[in-house]
């Protein structure tokens, strides 16, 4: 499936905008007190250093960061988006006044270690599932990510060698159990998705058995989330799809069971863990005097 957002230069730069004025704002305010106490003509070169190995993500935001305080700054990368780094590698290198880069500091340094975790845990599992001969599962990420950085931690989860799902609930159709239950069962529902929603990107209903997952295909389902099933119902569901649907499997979902999941033949494997469950990856900032 194609990416369900543009991640062109021009749209990421847009997106990285749009999130560091937020941030900056929150961050700084009405001005950088500490940074008062530096003399303004000062100037610096900095160098961002990733503690550990680690993909890289965010670089958009921490160009927009630097731009947004202090315009001047210069900026020579060493590792790119999606490209891994080495423990204690440079991977920026900063010069320009002082005060601005200092001001600027945390708000690189936080996309950064928040978008290059997303990226560095969406390689894990998909090297992992990679692993298994034949595999043809899709890492997928899920709406589970922090309020107002979707976009963003979606774009990191690519980064990472992953997949996006929808974005929200505007752009494709995922019916899950109390929407079968609303509705009046899985083929009433289906057909009332085709009516609803003729625009929407996909339709996709979630099944948590082998009879609903035979009455979904019967009603012309193109996409199936198994929910929650063991690895016996996953081999059973696959050989009872034979290709019809893409399935995907949600739950359960870990570094152990991942491979095993993938080994059944499924396409697709969300894993909300990717988005909500993150461990900042560690970036420092050092400063010497040009």
């Amino acid at each position: 499936m194609t990416p369900v957002f543009d991640y062109s230069d021009v749209a990421l730069r847009t997106l990285a905008q749009a999130d560091v004025a937020r941030a900056l704002q929150e961050d700084v305010g009405s001005g950088d007190l500490t940074a008062g106490l530096i003399a303004p003509a000062r100037q610096a070169h900095a160098r961002i250093l990733a503690r550990e190995s680690a993909v890289i993500c965010g670089s958009a935001w921490a160009e927009a960061a630097l731009q947004q305080v202090v315009p001047e700054a210069r900026l020579t990368w060493h590792v790119r988006d999606g490209q891994r780094c080495a423990a204690d590698q440079v991977v920026l290198d900063i010069s320009g006044p002082a005060r601005g880069l200092l001001t600027a500091e945390r708000t690189v340094l936080n996309f950064l270690q928040l978008l290059s975790a997303v990226a560095t845990k969406t390689a894990e599992y998909v090297a992992a599932v990679n692993s298994v001969p034949g595999n043809r599962a899709q890492i997928v990420d899920t709406r589970k990510t922090l309020p107002g950085l979707r976009l963003a931690q979606k774009y990191a989860v690519v980064c990472g060698g992953g997949a996006n799902h929808r974005i929200g609930l505007y752009d494709a159709v995922l019916v899950k159990e109390n929407h079968i239950a609303a509705a009046g069962g899985v083929t009433a529902v289906l057909q009332r998705a085709a009516a609803v929603a003729p625009s929407a990107k996909f339709v996709e209903i979630e099944v948590e058995t082998l009879a609903q997952l035979q009455e979904a295909l019967q009603a012309g389902a193109t996409m199936v989330l198994l929910d929650n099933m063991g690895l016996d119902m996953l081999h059973e569901a696959v050989r009872l799809n034979a290709g019809r649907a893409i399935l995907e499997v949600s739950g359960g979902v870990n570094m152990g069971t991942v491979r095993d999941i993938a080994a059944t033949g499924v396409d697709r494997i969300s894993i909300g863990a990717l988005t909500k469950d993150v461990k900042a990856v560690d970036f420092s900032m050092r400063f010497t005097e040009l």
